[in-house]
Formats: structure tokens, sequence, C-alpha cells
């Protein structure tokens, strides 16, 4: 028996002699007992048959939408943000001097950027594929290929948010017109952010 979604809401079951009467795509999401998640139609064998489809060239990915890619992004900045903060509030109970403690607080400050960016860089192409906060989302970063990227394919995407801040946030916003939820940066390094799961 099979479960597909119509307009973003789960119908059925129906097994494959109801199935074949109904307007099925190739990207139509189907479950059937056993899975775990919904496949598109095309990714299933008996499907391909009853229908006609072709088999896919790769396993189709799923794409991490904006606002996961913001609570990413936000989960990341809290910790990093959080480390310094902690660390500037124990280095100023040693220091008396006001301008040395104005000094130390805009220095730690300046240094959060710059860590976030670094570790992007290192985390994009760990074997975790992304950030402690794209992990607690579920999310990761690929190549075109859903391939673990490299150290110069992830320094490439995270220079290239320099060009995506530098739109006034278009190279963000591009997302939203890209049909794998690619911003510009993306687009610019041939990466993807993709999320295991459909629900």
């Amino acid at each position: 028996m099979y479960t597909i979604v119509v307009k973003g809401k789960p119908q059925g079951p129906y097994s494959l002699e109801e199935l074949r009467k109904l307007e099925i795509f190739p990207d139509t999401f189907v479950r059937k007992p056993g899975m775990d998640d919904y496949k598109e139609a095309h990714e299933i064998e008996e499907l391909r048959q009853l229908f006609g489809f072709l088999q896919p060239k790769h396993t189709p990915q799923y794409f991490a939408s904006f606002d996961q890619r913001l609570m990413a992004f936000a989960i990341d900045y809290f910790f990093i943000t959080l480390f310094y903060a902690i660390v500037m509030a124990v280095t100023i109970v040693f220091v008396e001097e006001k301008e040395k403690r104005i000094i130390i607080v805009t220095v730690g400050f300046g240094l959060i950027s710059l860590t976030k960016f670094i570790y992007d860089i290192i985390a994009d192409c760990s074997k975790m594929q992304g950030t402690i906060g794209k992990k607690l989302m579920d999310i990761k970063v690929t190549d075109d290929h859903g391939v673990r990227l490299t150290f110069a394919s992830s320094l490439v995407r995270n220079l290239s948010k320099i060009i995506s801040n530098a739109t006034l946030g278009f190279g963000y916003i591009y997302c939203f017109f890209n049909k794998k939820n690619q911003c510009l940066h993306d687009v610019i390094a041939g990466t993807l952010v993709t999320k295991d799961r459909l629900l």
C-alpha cells in the first residue's frame, strides 16, 4: 500500500492498481510500509515500471530551506558569541584599567566574525559536513553530486559569502528563486545545503 503527497497533504493508502488510475508524476512523493521517509516516485523501482519513469541518475536531494539555514547560522553565532563573552568577562575581572577593558571588548567582538568564518570553512569540509548549528538542524553542505566538500571548495564557498553580503542581501534572497535553494555563494562554489529527511 502506498501513501502519496498531493498539494502538501498525504493521501491514501493506495494499492498499485489504484495508483495506476491516479495522476502520478516522477517527482510525486510516495511512501510505503518499511520506508523511513517519502521518496520521489521515480526512485521506486515498481513505480518506474508501472508508469514508465526513467531511473534517476543521482538520488534526489531534499534541499534545506532558508529558515533552516538561518536558524543554523543563529545557533552557531550564539555559541561563538557566548564563548567570547565568557572569555572577555573573565579577562576583565583581572584588568582594572578602563582603556584596556574597552580594547579587550572591542577586539573580542571583532574576533567573533573571524572565528565564525574560519569555523565555517573547517566545519563545511569536515566529516560532519557542516557546523554544530547545521547538525542540530539536520542539514549539511555538499557539492553538486552530494559529496563532501574539499577544503578548497569550502574556502571558495565561504569567501563567496562576501559577494552575497555585498549585494545588500540579494545573495541570500536568491535562494527563493532557485530550485535547489542555493544562495548566490552556493551557485558560485557549486555547493548545496541539503537535508536528509523530507518531513
